[in-house]
């Protein structure tokens, strides 16, 4: 439920804070005292409406904050999937204007708009003038239906979701294989033509790696010529004196000094040691300089295989072993395309199950559908009876698409009359504007039950209707309290009578402006605003005792 409500510098409200109860809320005030900033406030909370609407002019900084106590598990659930903290299922939704910009924040925790607005889907329902008019869409009549039919029908809305993706890919691929002949020797023509080329090349794994170490070397012949012909002159390994030669001299000139102190012995070994290792250097090294022969033709032919591999990688991978992949999955392709029959028979099959499973489970879709919407229109029907609409009929009409969805084969459409004698027609050919707020009522009625949304909000309910209608839609409201809190703004006593709290919306004198303020008013408060209700301008003493008679009445009517 909604627990309370805060607002700062939004329109002529200065700073407001409502905690609202459980069951029914009602706010009432004069004409402009600013009702609809409270809606408006919620609306920009949650994502749906703008600052710039409400702002003060001058105003750098507004704040609406929303504070909920829920049981919601899907609440909850997404909470928990944005690692957003909540602790015994609070959840505070605040929206902050400042210099210009808006942010949102829910627990605490920066968040984007779009997910403040399905966070809010879960939590609470907003009813005002336009979403009366949403029940004039065919397409919500259905959600309607199968939100009514529940878990009944949710298994199998599901397992025909599924049903039909397979179905939809099966009959893609048969469509695609069935494009014509001319297309399939086409692609199998290029198919061989590129499988061939793979073959041809006679790819081994890891080739273009040593192809590339064997190219850099020829390709560098001359440098590396040169620095070791450099090397050998330094080392002696070109035949001239170098430090081989002087190595050697050192080492006899070393000898003569360890004859005299065996202390040098081991000195002298390291030196002779120093000197076989660079002997053997100059020996190997001379041995590669003599082997080292410049190529021209092999350079040209390993240059020209590295331009192969890496043309082919540009076409068909990053490695040999992506190209030698690509080679083995044309040949598949090959392979199916010249058993192309036998291919297009396995598609038509599989199209063809994946169809009659989706149409079993449609039909079993619709049965449920049509074993539900018989209970639902005469639940509605009695609904609106209490709702003032004494020779109404309600019915359901079916039609069948001709190839079922992800929901299944049904379209639906809600007929109503509200006249004897005249068969129903949509609601969109026959509703006003004040009726579609009752049905609206009526419907919210029938799906209390089944609505996991906790707190609803009715704007505009009162539209159109008076007397003993405003008294059985202000009792319809009271018997939807029993299970949600509602939230609600009128101009009715009828229905501001059935409050189980009762707050007043006032603008009052404030320096040289006005602020509108919200009360909870007690009992007698709210006796004497519903007696201005009653009597307007002037309020007598017969007016006020029809407004405590009215209080007393509504108690009764209110079984819990």
């Amino acid at each position: 439920m909604l627990v309370s409500l805060h607002v700062k510098n939004m329109a002529l409200i200065k700073e407001a804070e409502v905690e609202f109860g459980e069951g029914l809320n009602i706010m009432t005030g004069e004409t402009g005292a600013g009702k609809s900033i409270v809606i408006g406030s919620v609306n920009i909370a949650l994502g749906t409406g703008n600052f710039k609407d409400y702002v003060p002019e001058g105003a750098d900084y507004a704040l609406v904050e929303l504070v909920f106590s829920t049981e919601n598990k899907t609440v909850l659930q997404m909470l928990a999937e944005q690692e957003i903290p909540s602790e015994d299922g609070e959840v505070i939704i605040a929206r902050r204007y400042k210099a210009g910009r808006s942010v949102s924040k829910v627990n605490g925790e920066t968040v984007p708009v779009s997910f403040v607005r399905e966070l809010a889907a879960e939590l609470i329902d907003i009813h005002g003038q336009h979403e009366h008019q949403s029940l004039l869409y065919e397409k919500n009549h259905l959600r309607i239906l199968d939100d009514y039919a529940g878990e009944a029908l949710a298994r199998k809305k599901a397992l025909c979701s599924e049903q039909y993706q397979l179905f939809r890919k099966a009959k893609k691929q048969l469509q695609e294989a069935d494009s014509g002949e001319a297309e399939r020797a086409k692609e199998l023509d290029f198919l061989k033509f590129e499988q061939n080329e793979i073959e041809a090349a006679a790819l081994v794994p890891g080739e273009d790696a040593e192809l590339e170490s064997e190219y850099r070397r020829m390709a560098n012949g001359q440098k590396i010529l040169e620095a070791l012909s450099e090397t050998a002159g330094l080392t002696g390994a070109a035949g001239y004196s170098g430090a081989g030669d002087e190595i050697s001299r050192a080492l006899r000139a070393f000898g003569t000094a360890a004859l005299y102190d065996e202390s040098l012995g081991e000195l002298e070994r390291s030196l002779a040691d120093l000197e076989s290792m660079i002997n053997d250097f100059n020996r190997e090294l001379s041995g590669y300089m003599d082997d080292f022969v410049f190529d021209a033709q092999k350079l040209r032919e390993t240059e020209e295989r590295l331009d192969l591999i890496n043309r082919l990688k540009t076409k068909y991978g990053n490695s040999i072993e992506q190209i030698l992949e690509a080679g083995r999955e044309k040949e598949k392709r090959i392979e199916l395309l010249s058993n192309y029959e036998e291919y297009l028979g396995q598609l038509r099959a599989s199209y063809e199950k994946s169809k009659k499973i989706l149409w079993q489970t449609a039909d079993e879709i619709s049965e449920i559908r049509k074993s539900y919407a018989g209970q639902l229109a005469a639940e509605i029907r009695s609904a609106l009876i209490d709702l003032n609409f004494l020779d109404v009929q309600f019915e359901i009409a079916f039609q069948e698409l001709e190839e079922p969805g992800e929901n299944g084969r049904d379209e639906i459409c809600f007929l109503i009359s509200t006249n004897p004698g005249l068969p129903p027609r949509p609601l969109s050919n026959v509703a006003s504007g004040g009726e579609l707020s009752r049905i609206m009522l009526a419907l919210k009625a029938v799906m209390a039950d089944r609505d996991a949304v906790e707190t609803l909000i009715f704007d505009e309910i009162d539209t159109g209707i008076s007397g003993r209608t405003a008294q059985k839609v202000s009792e319809k409201m009271a018997v939807i309290a029993r299970k949600h809190q509602l939230l609600c703004i009128t101009h009715l006593a009828q229905i501001a009578s059935m409050a189980d709290q009762h707050f007043i919306i006032e603008k009052k004198p404030a320096g040289s402006g006005t602020v509108t303020s919200i009360g909870l008013l007690g009992e007698e408060e709210s006796i004497a605003e519903l007696a201005r209700i009653l009597g307007g301008a002037q309020i007598t003493q017969a007016v006020l005792e029809n407004a405590r008679e009215m209080k007393e009445l509504a108690k009764s009517a209110k079984i819990y």
